[in-house]
C-alpha cells in the first residue's frame, strides 16, 4: 500500500511536468506560426495547472514524496505556459510595432520572473497581488482583438506596471466571494476561448464579446475589492 501511495504521488508529479512538455510544444509550434494550436496547448496546460493541485492535496504528495517540491515544480511550469512561451508569442506576433516588439517580450519575462519569485504574490483572502503574470491570457487577447500597434504596446506596458502595484486581482477558484459566479464565468470562457482556437482566433462577434466582457469582470472584479 505504501509504494502505491508512492507511486500515486509520483504521477502527480509527472501529471504536473507534463505542463513544461505542453509549452515545449506551443513554442514549437509559436515558431512556425500555428498560433491557434499555440494556444490550444497553453490551455491544455490551465488544465494542468487547474487539476494537479487538488490531485497533490488528496492524495498527500507533500508527505507522501517530501523529496520533491510541488510548490516549485508547479512554479517552474507555471513560468514556462504564462510567462516564457507568451513572450514569444507576443514578441513575434507582429501586432506590435516593429522597435517595440522585442523590447516587449523582454518586459514580460523580467515581470514575470520578478512576480513568481515574489513571496507576497497573494493575499489572506487568496487574492492575487498585482496583475499576476497570466501573459498567456494577454497574448491571447492580443491576437484574438488585435489592437492598433501602438495601443497593443500599451496594453503590454500597462499589465507590466500593474505587475508591482498592490492592487488585488481576483483569482476565480480560491476567492470565496462569488465563487459560484466566478467559477460559471470561468467554464463559460473556457468554451468561448475554445470555439475562438478552433476558429483560428478569428470568431465573430458572437464569441469575442463575450470573451472581453468576462475579462473586463474577472479584471475589475479585483480592482473594486481594498488594496492588498
Amino acid at each position: 500500500m505504501a509504494n502505491f501511495a508512492i507511486v500515486r504521488a509520483f504521477a502527480v508529479h509527472i501529471f504536473t511536468a507534463c505542463g513544461a512538455a505542453l509549452a515545449l510544444l506551443a513554442l514549437i509550434l509559436a515558431t512556425g506560426g500555428h498560433w491557434a494550436a499555440m494556444f490550444f496547448c497553453l490551455g491544455l496546460a490551465l488544465v494542468v495547472d487547474g487539476v494537479d493541485g487538488p490531485l497533490a492535496r488528496e492524495f498527500k504528495v507533500a508527505e507522501v514524496l517530501p523529496r520533491w517540491s510541488g510548490d516549485t515544480l508547479d512554479l517552474i511550469v507555471d513560468f514556462t505556459t504564462y510567462v516564457f512561451v507568451p513572450a514569444y508569442a507576443i514578441a513575434a506576433s507582429g501586432l506590435l510595432p516593429h522597435a517595440l516588439a522585442i523590447p516587449s517580450g523582454i518586459v514580460v519575462v523580467i515581470a514575470g520572473a520578478l512576480y513568481f519569485a515574489d513571496q507576497q504574490m497573494k493575499t489572506p483572502d487568496n487574492y492575487f497581488r498585482g496583475f499576476p503574470a497570466v501573459w498567456n491570457l494577454g497574448a491571447f487577447y492580443l491576437y484574438l482583438l488585435e489592437p492598433p500597434p501602438w495601443l497593443a504596446a500599451a496594453m503590454i506596458g500597462a499589465l507590466a506596471v500593474l505587475t508591482f502595484v498592490p492592487i488585488k486581482f481576483l483569482h476565480p477558484l480560491r476567492v470565496k466571494r462569488l465563487r459560484a459566479l466566478n467559477i460559471a464565468l470561468l467554464a463559460g470562457w473556457a468554451v468561448l476561448a475554445l470555439l475562438a482556437v478552433i476558429d483560428d482566433l478569428a470568431p465573430g462577434p458572437y464569441v469575442t464579446w463575450p470573451l472581453v466582457a468576462i475579462a473586463i469582470y474577472f479584471f475589475g472584479a479585483g480592482l473594486l475589492r481594498l488594496p492588498a
